[in-house]
Order: structure tokens, then C-alpha cells, then sequence
């Protein structure tokens, strides 16, 4: 398995927190959010791990290269232009071996949850995609059908809907997206010709043909310190 962890977001949300550093310098417990996510998908069998950079893109390069991390971690350059998560994915496509299942992660997540399982669910399953959800309160869901099968989306704030599979949409559980995620290396056989894009709204598309499954997540911890109340609480959290 090879790993990419998304690094490339401006962070406006944490204010003062980013006004001098990327979000993935951001610290919790006495390291920052990038060593966190890297430390977690090494942890969970990854070979290679690729991080891609926009804000402060020096400053995550030259810590990156600064550790020994026991596996290759190699940068996909967004300086020039932020490409979101799937046209992120897209971008990064060459530094990856082109064989291995590739665990996606939000470098402003953390969890207790057992990658290795997902990575055993998503192979068992036969998945292109594999998306880890959990049951919490937001503003926009996915919609599984009973077999966990991706058969769209929602905004319950608008009611903006996006449907993958009619036959199952209405019935389906809605589920928040975690962040967390493994590809198989056949995907970038369906990219978009776009250069930038969702990466949700690509599984989207995807889904109406291929196997696209949610693996519901159910442990302990997970939070997403990309606002300020989630980093303070994830501050206590991991207070050292």
C-alpha cells in the first residue's frame, strides 16, 4: 500500500494559527498534523507516502526533508495553483508505483481507527474506491445503499442532491465522510479531464458504474481539527 495525504489547504479556518505557517505545521500533542498523519498511514503498512503542498509549500518541503521517516516521502507541488482533492489525486498520479492500493488521508484528521482493516475490507470487497464514514452531524452526506454501494450525495442545508444510483437513493443511509479513503491504482483509468475537481464528486460519477462502498467507521476517536473549537479540543486531547 502507498499512501497520499492531503496537505495543500489554505487553512483559513484557524486564523492566526496559519497567518505564519501551513495547517500541516499546525501542532497537537507536541508534533505537527503532518507528522500525525504520516506516523499513521506508515503504521498502517504504507511504502511511500506523497504529500501535496500549496500554502507555505517551503515550509512542509523543508520539514519533510528534514526527518527520516523510514519510508519515501515525496511532495506534489501545488504552488501554482490549488487543484482540490481530486485534481490533487490526479496530479500526483506519476509518483506512485501504479501497483499498490493508495490510502488517502486529511492531514487535518485524527483517528484511532484501524487502516489496516479498511485496507482488508476494501480488497475483500473488490472496491475501486473505498470511503470511510461515520455516523455524525454535518451539513452534507453520503447515500449508501444496504450493501454499503456509494448511491449519492446531499446538502441538507440546501437540499442540493446528487444522485449515483437512482434505484437505491432514496432508501439509502446518510453517512458523513471521514477523510479517509483508499483507491485502487485503476481509477486514474476514469480521470476526469479536468485539471482541478472534487474527489468526492468524481466517486460521484464513478459509482454509477463501478464499486464504490463506504466502510463504516465506528471507533473511538476521530475529529477534524481544521477549525479553531476542534483544535483546542483536540489540544486537551492529546495534552502533553
Amino acid at each position: 500500500m502507498e499512501a497520499m495525504i492531503f496537505a495543500a489547504g489554505l487553512g483559513t479556518r484557524l486564523q492566526s494559527e496559519t497567518a505564519d505557517k501551513p495547517k500541516a505545521l499546525v501542532e497537537v500533542g507536541g508534533k505537527p498534523l503532518i507528522r500525525h498523519a504520516i506516523e499513521k498511514v506508515v503504521n498502517a503498512g504504507a511504502t511511500k507516502v506523497v504529500v501535496n503542498v500549496h500554502h507555505f509549500a517551503e515550509l512542509v518541503s523543508d520539514y519533510l526533508k528534514s526527518e527520516d521517516w523510514g519510508v519515501d516521502v515525496l511532495i506534489s507541488d501545488e504552488t501554482g495553483r490549488l487543484l482540490e482533492t481530486g485534481g490533487g489525486l490526479k496530479k500526483a498520479a506519476p509518483l506512485f508505483s501504479g501497483n499498490d492500493p493508495i490510502l488517502i488521508y486529511n492531514v487535518d484528521i485524527l483517528s484511532d481507527l484501524d487502516l489496516k482493516q479498511v485496507q482488508k475490507t476494501h480488497l475483500e470487497n473488490e472496491s475501486l474506491a473505498t470511503l470511510v464514514v461515520r455516523e455524525r452531524e454535518t451539513s452534507r452526506y453520503l447515500k449508501f445503499d444496504n450493501e454499503m454501494q456509494l448511491s449519492g450525495w446531499i446538502n441538507k442545508k440546501t437540499g442540493e442532491t446528487k444522485v449515483s444510483r437512482p434505484e437505491a437513493f432514496s432508501a439509502s443511509r446518510e453517512l458523513a465522510f471521514s477523510g479517509i479513503h483508499i483507491v485502487q491504482p485503476e481509477i486514474f483509468l476514469n480521470v476526469p479531464a479536468e485539471e482541478r475537481f472534487s474527489i468526492i464528486d468524481w466517486y460521484l460519477e464513478l459509482a454509477k458504474t463501478k464499486t464504490i462502498k463506504g466502510y463504516f467507521d465506528q471507533s473511538k476517536l476521530w475529529m477534524d481539527v481544521g477549525k479553531p473549537a476542534e483544535l483546542e479540543a483536540a489540544r486537551r486531547e492529546f495534552k502533553v
